[in-house]
Parts: C-alpha cells; sequence; structure tokens
C-alpha cells in the first residue's frame, strides 16, 4: 500500500481507502494478466507481480481481519435481521476471496519469480470472478455495513483505531522491508 503523509483520520476513512487500494491492486493485477497474454511473461512483469502477491497476501488479509474484529460484531449483535444478514454475508464473502485469492496466487508467484508455467487465460478467468466478487463485497460495505457499523459504533474511538490499523500496517511494512534487505 503507498505509505500516506498522514494517515486517515478514523477507521471508516482508514477502511474506505483500504477499498481504493484494493481496487487499485485488482487494476493491476489485471493489466499484468493482459500483458502477459500478449507478450509473454518478461523481467518487467516481475516487480508487478511481486508487489500485487505481496498486497493481497498481507493487506487485504489484515483489512478483512480488521473488519471482523472492529466492525462486523456490531452489525451481528444488531438485533436487526437485514443488517446480521448482511454482516454473515460479508464474513462468507472473505472466505469466498480468499478461496479465489488461493487459485490466483500460484500463478502470481510463478510470474514473480519469472515462471510462466500458468496458463495465462485460466488466470484472467480466476480474476474476473475475484475482481467481481471483491466488487459486490465493498459495494455492501460501502452501501451498507459502514453506514450502520457508524451508527452503532458511535462511541467507538474511531480515530484511535484508524490510526491503530493504519500503524500495524506500517510497521509489518517495515518489518517487510527490513527482512528483504537482510
Amino acid at each position: 500500500m503507498k505509505a500516506n503523509p498522514s494517515p486517515p483520520a478514523n477507521v471508516f476513512e482508514f477502511l474506505d481507502e483500504s477499498h481504493r487500494e484494493i481496487q487499485r491492486q485488482l487494476v493491476q493485477l489485471r493489466g499484468l494478466i493482459e500483458e502477459i497474454e500478449t507478450d509473454g511473461l518478461s523481467s518487467a512483469h516481475k516487480p508487478i507481480a511481486q508487489q500485487v502477491l505481496h498486497y493481497f497476501n498481507r493487506e487485504a488479509r489484515q483489512h478483512h481481519l480488521d473488519e471482523e474484529t472492529h466492525i462486523f460484531p456490531a452489525l451481528l449483535n444488531s438485533g436487526d435481521p437485514d443488517v446480521v444478514h448482511a454482516a454473515r454475508h460479508l464474513t462468507q464473502d472473505h472466505g469466498w476471496l480468499e478461496e479465489n485469492w488461493l487459485q490466483i496466487e500460484p500463478a502470481l508467484e510463478a510470474a514473480a519469480n519469472g515462471n510462466q508455467w500458468f496458463d495465462a487465460a485460466e488466470l484472467r478467468h480466476a480474476l474476473n470472478v475475484f475482481e467481481a466478487l471483491y466488487t459486490d463485497h465493498i459495494i455492501l460495505e460501502e452501501s451498507l455495513a459502514y453506514p450502520e457499523a457508524k451508527k452503532r459504533l458511535g462511541s467507538l474511538d474511531n480515530t484511535g483505531s484508524g490510526r491503530e490499523m493504519a500503524r500495524r500496517r506500517a510497521l509489518a511494512s517495515q518489518g517487510q522491508n527490513n527482512s528483504e534487505i537482510a
């Protein structure tokens, strides 16, 4: 994820920024797959594949954990059947997204290592499913889950939670960068 000069002001701004970054990463991945389909894998594709791989293996998974820890419990305890259903649906989506990612990850790992043993057309198909699920998931979160959570978490320290999420990711990123140097 790109370093922001100032962290988002609250948890919902942070989560919204995570959604924008997920969408940017999906665009990166789509462009990478299209280039591989057209011209084959080149050394220029390796760092892009590594970056997307890193994002979905770390930040995207952490984003889901943040939602399941900080947002969904309030929705599940709301007493509103529609809100509870949406929270369960979103939690289930996280499982489906993980399964879809596990179909994409080996091919992307191969590309990051300069190997093209995978079928790019199959990878594109897996991305289509992954992208459609993420798009629907983000729409449901931003149109229903986050507004409902904002109502129910009014007393939560949204600023502190958002900063905590940003700080944890920054520290993890620094640790990753330091281990890559070693």
